[in-house]
């Protein structure tokens, strides 16, 4: 593990909180000048503490709001069948999150559909064709109460 002193963790949090900061404002908040926090930044993207700058985009106004959180137990378990059933979800652009995890099932995924028909197509057409799928479970997200990716530092 990489040891972060004070301010890197204060530049990781201000780039969670806004990625499009500028270094100069960014010096301004730490308290150092731009070129420091500009190697540093620099050094956290090189050693992959940092991987990436991204958009977020609000789901419900691209019309994509029906959040599921999908539950899938495989049939049978070998490197084979796991590494292909990798390999399908990763290619289907509704599937925005897929953990394994342990207990009752193989995997969580996290779903981003228009509504519930767009869903059940979903499900029959793209989940349905891929092999050793044993069963899958759907909750239904009502209301999203705490959403963030910043990770506490």
């Amino acid at each position: 593990m990489l040891t972060l002193d004070e301010t890197d963790l204060q530049l990781l949090n201000l780039l969670q909180t806004d990625g499009k900061l500028t270094t100069k404002e960014i010096a301004q908040q730490v308290n150092l000048s731009t070129t420091p926090v500009y190697e540093r930044i620099k050094r956290l993207e090189r050693e992959g503490v940092i991987e990436k700058y991204v958009a977020l985009v609000n789901a419900e106004k691209v019309g994509k709001s029906f959040i599921v959180f999908c539950h899938v137990t495989l049939k049978q378990h070998t490197k084979k069948i796991g590494n292909q059933f990798v390999e399908d979800i990763t290619s289907l652009k509704e599937v925005t999150e897929c953990y394994n995890v342990s207990g009752d099932y193989d995997f969580l995924l996290k779903i981003f559909v228009r509504d519930m028909k767009h869903y059940q197509s979903f499900v029959i057409n793209d989940l349905g064709s891929i092999k050793n799928i044993g069963s899958v479970h759907s909750t239904f997200v009502m209301g999203v109460i705490k959403h963030t990716y910043a990770i506490p530092l």
